[in-house]
């Protein structure tokens, strides 16, 4: 994502040390769910996760312990949610408060990551252009305008469920960045690495068994979380928006750069938590 290095070509030019780390594979034998935990909890945010030694990523292993590291991620920012609203605080207030304390939990990689691909994607006329552009530390207007309609819209969803609920509007949160996370690893599914540098590629492509496994957790959190702060309705438009945008997405970084990277794994992350919320958001109990 950083750095300046020459771009790689994408997919199809991919070596042959390439090609064998994006083979799926399963967990080491032997890795229980704290070691796969705290990787994820590395891999995803800058919380500090003790000073046991640290693993190469492993998309395999991150994937199903994912949902709970999504919970250690974004249970403070709720905590502070709720608190600053229950102690008086305006809900919009709060909602900035507690999206700013997110950002530093996550270390800021959806916003990071999001940036960078709109101005990949949107700013470059070639893959190698594109991927190129990623790279860059530096963001352009798409990734300004990105960022700051991610950031607004996080806070305008969170600050407007708040008026009403800062519990339902804690959890439905919640439960839309634990989705967001989870889903967004099917574009490692689908798609090889676009480059054999860089987070994703070290890490591997992701089989169906292991990115299913974390699904179903998500989806089971979606439900114990936001079903009570939306409805039937509001699971149901959460998860078609969400499968939309993840189905879209994928589309786009296969048409446009061959493959997938870390950057635009982080985007789709960011995007499908704004189309979680979005669903639950509509069906919101008053």
């Amino acid at each position: 994502m950083n750095g300046d290095e020459p771009v790689q070509d994408p997919a199809p030019s991919i070596d042959a040390a390439a090609r064998e780390a994006s083979v799926p594979h399963e967990p080491a034998a032997g890795i229980g769910l704290k070691d796969d935990f705290i990787m994820a909890l590395r891999f995803f945010s800058r919380l500090p996760t003790g000073d046991s030694p640290h693993q190469k990523p492993d998309l395999g292993r991150i994937a199903m312990a994912l949902p709970l590291a999504s919970i250690a991620i974004g249970i403070g920012p709720v905590v502070l949610l709720i608190g600053g609203v229950l102690v008086g605080l305006p809900a919009y207030f709060a909602a900035a408060l507690a999206v700013g304390a997110m950002v530093l939990a996550s270390g800021a990689m959806a916003e990071d990551a999001l940036a960078d691909a709109a101005d990949g994607l949107f700013g470059g006329h070639t893959p190698e252009r594109r991927l190129e552009i990623m790279k860059d530390s530096r963001h352009g207007t798409y990734g300004v305008a990105a960022l700051c309609l991610f950031l607004v819209l996080r806070v305008m969803a969170v600050g407007s469920m708040a008026e009403t609920s800062p519990l339902a509007a804690g959890a439905a949160w919640l439960a839309a960045s634990i989705v967001g996370r989870s889903a967004a690893l099917w574009v490692a599914v689908a798609l090889a690495p676009a480059r054999r540098d860089g987070a994703s590629a070290t890490a591997g492509q992701l089989s169906w068994r292991n990115f299913a496994v974390g699904m179903v957790f998500a989806a089971v959190l979606l439900f114990l979380l936001g079903g009570p702060a939306s409805s039937i309705a509001g699971l149901v438009l959460a998860i078609v928006l969400s499968v939309g945008t993840a189905w879209g997405w994928t589309a786009l970084c296969k048409r446009l750069v061959g493959g997938q990277s870390g950057d635009l794994i982080g985007a789709l992350a960011a995007l499908i938590e704004i189309a979680a919320f979005t669903g639950l958001l509509v069906f919101a109990r008053g």
